[in-house]
């Protein structure tokens, strides 16, 4: 005789909160002494927007505003924009992928400042379209203390995106960067004059900003396109092309279909 199940005796699929999961478990078995740490931060909670409020709220903890609080604000931001957790997800995927020095979801998850830097960013967004302006500026001025990262919670953010290493990162308050993006530390994406309109830069799905490159003014950094690290970057770049250079010129093809995949930055560099 079949049996029918309902809706609540079906779990939902969810391989990355499921590989976090799994991941904490490990860390539990190996090294006891973070048992606590993974306890508090994954292994008690049912889902995983809830463990990442809890793991980015205790990261931004402080005596002037609690992580209970910040916890409670990022909880509100979900409800107000629950695609932060499909979103961050494919953060943690792109990270994943693209950084061979991580090796399993949880390490992000735990570790990595630059997946909480942006996942802080994407908290303050939803809190400031929300209405809740000075707790989205709080948590900009407390990310870039505790991760030296900088990033104005009106910018607007894609899905997918990997900041690798995060120190020094600043992006203004009209930038607006697509899906699928990878950006290495010390990058600026800044405006040009003090004219409060749109100002920053338009970075496309699918590019690759090396180390250090500088993207200034209302310009667009067009689809899989590459910058190469140090760049400074005034002009429209094309898609699918690479530039490096002070100022930034075009020179050469992307290399490749999708830059911020393959991760390749010496082919960025030395390409004539």
């Amino acid at each position: 005789m079949s049996t029918v199940r309902t809706a609540t005796q079906i779990k939902a699929v969810d391989p990355v909160w499921d590989a976090v999961v799994a991941g904490g478990r490990q860390i539990v078995e190996d090294e006891p002494s973070l048992a606590a740490l993974v306890m508090a931060s994954v292994l008690n909670h049912e889902s995983f927007e809830a463990a990442l409020a809890h793991r980015i709220a205790e990261r931004l903890d402080h005596p002037d505003v609690s992580a209970d609080l910040i916890r409670q604000a990022f909880l509100q931001a979900i409800a107000l924009r629950p695609e932060i957790g499909a979103e961050a997800r494919a953060d943690l995927a792109a990270t994943l992928e693209r950084d061979p020095a991580c090796h399993r979801a949880i390490e992000p998850f735990l570790y990595f400042k630059g997946f909480h830097a942006i996942q802080t960013h994407r908290f303050a967004h939803a809190l400031l379209k929300g209405g809740r302006r000075d707790f989205a500026l709080y948590l900009q001025s407390r990310s870039s203390q505790v991760f030296g990262v900088d990033i104005n919670p009106a910018a607007r953010f894609g899905k997918g995106i990997m900041l690798d290493h995060a120190t020094g990162f600043v992006v203004g308050e009209t930038a607006v960067i697509g899906d699928h993006v990878s950006i290495m530390q010390g990058v600026t994406l800044g405006g040009t004059g003090k004219s409060d309109q749109d100002r920053h830069p338009k970075i496309g799905n699918g590019v690759l900003i090396g180390a250090g490159a500088i993207v200034l003014g209302n310009i667009k950094v067009g689809d899989c396109a590459r910058v190469a690290a140090g760049s400074v970057v005034v002009k429209e770049v094309p898609p699918r092309s690479t530039v490096a250079g002070v100022p930034a010129k075009v020179i050469g093809e992307a290399g490749c279909a999708q830059p911020a995949s393959v991760m390749d930055h010496v082919v960025m560099v030395h390409e004539n």
